[in-house]
């Protein structure tokens, strides 16, 4: 079993740049999907984007174009590229690692706070 751990929120202006990790204990390649979720307070965790083992990646809507996923396996991590964020952006970052998305056996990690100030 991987576990996984982030890093790399904070609080950054709106237009700004961060890049979150996803650290996993052993080989990610393993993990046929993994991918990033958020929550905001009040709201239902959301899928952001998410990334197969042979490079296959799909985003929501609110990160085409801003956001970008990638894995390196020789690193055991996986990352968030985001650009341009802006307050709606503002949420609990969670890394998500499985045989598929929604596979009830799936690792997450405890979550990296975003906070995007206008």
């Amino acid at each position: 079993q991987v576990q996984l751990v982030e890093s790399g929120g904070g609080l950054v202006q709106a237009g700004g740049s961060l890049t979150l990790a996803c650290a996993g204990s052993g080989k990610i390649f393993r993990l046929l999907v993994m991918a990033w979720y958020r929550q905001a307070p009040g709201k239902q965790r959301e899928l952001v984007a998410a990334a197969t083992n042979g490079g296959r990646t799909t985003y929501a809507d609110s990160a085409k174009g801003r956001f970008t996923i990638s894995r390196d396996h020789r690193k055991n991590t996986m990352y968030l590229q985001m650009n341009n964020l802006n307050p709606e952006d503002t949420a609990v970052y969670y890394c998500y690692g499985g045989g598929s998305l929604g596979d009830p056996e799936a690792e997450w990690g405890q979550g990296t706070q975003v906070i995007v100030s206008s």
